[in-house]
């Protein structure tokens, strides 16, 4: 099973892999407003292209799909905020 796929499927491990990688793109100088835009662009690959594999994700999916992209905006950076509380 590739690193990728371990990452995705359990959601304690996504939230530290996020986390890491948000500490390190505030390390480069990318401000919160960047790293939540990708956040965003990210939510809609993920949605687009991974079927969530724990409930976790499924509801995070069920969220993702129902809200407008003020809504989505919103959940990206909530997700930031608690990657970032488990880097």
């Amino acid at each position: 099973m590739s690193t990728e796929n371990t990452v995705i499927k359990n959601f304690d491990t996504w939230k530290k892999f996020l986390g890491e990688r948000v500490v390190q793109a505030e390390k480069i100088g990318m401000s919160e407003d960047t790293i939540s835009k990708l956040a965003f662009e990210i939510g809609e690959f993920l949605d687009d292209k991974v079927d969530p594999a724990n409930s976790s994700n499924r509801a995070i999916k069920e969220l993702w799909d129902v809200g407008n992209d003020e809504e989505k905006q919103t959940i990206a950076k909530l997700m930031v905020r608690l990657a970032k509380n488990h880097a």
